[in-house]
């Protein structure tokens, strides 16, 4: 059996402990859903014991040639399960024919941003989430307003998705050691819909609103407000003063003016 060594450029970082990834595995809830997506197995220490899970249908998504024919070699009854794809560039809807899956996996910590975002395009499909990242990162997505660490995928994710922080990891466990810690975070989709809002609007305020994060808000959205005259107590404060629902009642005062500004 091929052996791998960690890529750099990959962010590769092994977990070698099994104790935590059968905490891992064993946070799922997989009794709601039986497709499992593993992102990035590497050397398949989750897959080893998501693969023993009764009722489910697991498939794998490597972009590492050499773990692919590793992984291949590992585990030969899910062969045909193991997908050579980048999770960026996936069709996900095509995976179980629209049907939702559990997502986990040991995220590489320098796309892991770019997978959320991924997530929450995909929303529908993924109803629950686990996941190794950084420890900062896991900090942002579940920190709340007032907080330094408050930002853009602290709104976006808790807009649609209820977060969990499970645990920390240390550097030790992992071949070769990051130089950061770890946690392991699990979502949960929570019930809302669809927006009150236009959605692009939505993620465009967010996001430009905390690009310029110690502007009030009245300033750093100036050229998404400029046909409009009105003012909004929302728009005194800094984003990271702003909670959810605030964002979402802010963007629907937004559209509302911008929709009676050009019937006049």
């Amino acid at each position: 059996m091929k052996t791998i060594t960690p890529k750099k450029s990959l962010g590769q970082h092994f977990l070698t402990d099994h104790n935590i990834a059968r905490k891992i595995v064993g946070a799922m809830d997989t009794g709601l859903y039986g497709n499992i997506l593993e992102l990035g197995p590497g050397k398949g220490i989750l897959t080893t014991y998501i693969a023993e899970l009764p009722d489910t249908n697991l498939k794998l998504i490597e972009v590492d040639n050499i773990a692919v024919t590793y992984l291949k070699e590992k585990f030969p009854a899910l062969q045909e399960n193991i997908l050579h794809e980048d999770f960026l560039k996936l069709d996900i809807k095509s995976l179980w024919e629209q049907k939702k899956f559990i997502l986990i996996g040991n995220f590489p910590y320098n796309i892991s941003s770019q997978i959320f975002f991924r997530v929450l395009e995909y929303r529908n499909y993924i109803p629950q989430l686990v996941c190794m990242i950084q420890k900062e990162v896991a900090e942002r997505i579940a920190s709340g307003p007032g907080s330094k660490t408050y930002g853009i995928l602290s709104v976006l994710i808790q807009t649609f998705y209820s977060v969990e922080r499970l645990f920390n990891v240390g550097t030790k466990v992992f071949d070769p050691p990051p130089r950061v810690q770890s946690s392991v975070i699990k979502l949960y989709r929570n019930k809302r819909k669809k927006l009150p809002c236009d959605e692009k609007l939505f993620f465009r305020v967010v996001k430009t609103g905390f690009n310029q994060r110690r502007k009030m808000l009245r300033n750093s959205l100036k050229n998404i407000l400029l046909p409009l005259q009105e003012d909004h107590a929302l728009l005194i404060k800094r984003p990271e003063q702003l909670g959810v629902e605030d964002f979402l009642d802010l963007c629907t005062w937004i559209e509302k003016r911008r929709s009676l500004k050009t019937k006049h």
